[in-house]
């Protein structure tokens, strides 16, 4: 087993619920401090897609994921150099799902055909680590074996858990600044939670400053993630901090930080912002639909987005009548959507920490699901209520 390495963060527990798992914290990195829970935007190649740098900073993004992967193209070199605010950078290994068709996994790395131009390329623990050393991002992640969730083959599931374990190990020895970036172990073992709890007590034995609960949002059951996420938290050292990876719908986020999850990062809220999607406390809003054509309120009513505050208050008062005439012929709909979807997200754990500290989540909890879906508790969605359950709160009661 390699040996634990220093630590370039510290974790300041702050509070925590006395109902569910929930917990609210200071993650302090080497370029600032982060409060927690928190979801992150994902800058695929060190830019997100619709907001400039100052543009994210403005919505109170004080963390971003970066792709390793997409970084080590040789177009994103350029981009390299930018990457100043406080990041993580994800190891690429999930990447290699959507790639599968191109690549090849074995005990030295993942062999694949580059889709920019057909080379071939190994990507490798160290060489991934080497890559995120460059990057300098406060936090990089171990390069893992990872296998869709949904996939039946337990015996590539098995190998995949434990060749995660090995690679991490030699993620350790290749990793150059352990006092300035913080590498974090990512926990795999498909749906099968004794194989989640062996690879939970590998992970932990190597003592990274931080931990992943990876391999996840792969087309499973609701019920299945949860089941997971649960399984892995209730093992995880409670001074660590807990990243559930590749996790972005709200209702999702709210039910993991009941669980006992910290991080979360996602594709889903700038990607659905180019279909003209809004985010809202009551669901996503297609603003593409005629029905907004006239419709001049705000993408959502008190909402502080620089988008829907008012030109009085410094911002742009923009209406959803004007987002439905430009999203369909211009950019212009998708970066301001964008800027209204990450700042709901940031703002939704903003106010899950907040409830966490007043020692009132389980309230907040039923006042989410309440406006979501409108007070109707028959439309709540039973992995939800079953999830919760299992942290002692029950979404149907009345009771406070």
């Amino acid at each position: 087993m390699a040996p634990s390495m220093p630590s370039a963060l510290t974790f300041e527990l702050l509070g925590k619920c006395s109902v569910t798992r929930a917990r609210a914290a200071t993650l302090h990195l080497p370029h600032g401090p982060v409060p927690l829970p928190i979801f992150m935007p994902v800058a695929t190649q060190a830019s997100l897609k619709g907001l400039t740098p100052d543009q994210l900073e403005d919505q109170g993004c004080r963390l971003c994921l970066n792709n390793t992967y997409h970084l080590c193209q040789p177009q994103a070199n350029a981009n390299k150099r930018h990457v100043e605010m406080l990041t993580g950078a994800d190891s690429g290994g999930f990447q290699m799902v959507s790639l599968l068709k191109l690549a090849k996994v074995t005990e030295e790395g993942v062999r694949f055909l580059s889709p920019h131009d057909g080379s071939p390329m190994l990507l490798t623990p160290e060489h991934s680590i080497s890559l995120q050393n460059s990057i300098g991002s406060d936090i990089i992640m171990q390069l893992d074996d990872v296998i869709v969730t949904t996939s039946p083959d337990h015996a590539r599931m098995k190998e995949a858990m434990e060749r995660s374990v090995r690679w991490l190990d030699r993620c350790i020895q290749a990793h150059k600044y352990p006092e300035r970036q913080n590498l974090f172990c990512i926990i795999q073992g498909g749906l099968d939670l004794e194989m989640r709890r062996e690879c939970t007590a590998e992970m932990v034995a190597r003592d990274t400053p931080g931990i992943a609960i990876g391999g996840l949002s792969g087309g499973e059951e609701k019920d299945s993630y949860c089941k997971v996420v649960k399984t892995c938290t209730e093992l995880l050292p409670e001074k660590k901090p807990r990243y559930v990876m590749g996790v972005g719908y709200p209702e999702d986020l709210v039910v993991s930080v009941a669980l006992g999850a910290d991080m979360f990062d996602c594709v889903w809220p700038t990607r659905t912002a180019r279909f003209g999607n809004a985010i809202t406390s009551r669901g996503s809003l297609n603003l593409r639909n005629a029905i907004y054509s006239e419709d001049f309120g705000p993408i959502e009513e008190g909402c502080t987005c620089t988008c829907c505050r008012p030109t009085s208050a410094g911002g742009l008062g923009i209406t959803r009548a004007y987002i439905y005439h430009v999203t369909a012929k211009e950019t212009a709909g998708a970066h301001l959507l964008t800027m209204h979807n990450v700042h709901y997200q940031l703002s939704l754990m903003k106010r899950a920490r907040e409830a966490i500290l007043a020692d009132r989540y389980p309230q907040f909890l039923k006042e989410f699901f309440n406006d979501l879906y409108d007070g109707d508790k028959e439309k709540y969605p039973k992995w939800a209520v079953d999830a919760l359950r299992g942290v002692n709160v029950d979404l149907l009661s009345d009771e406070a």
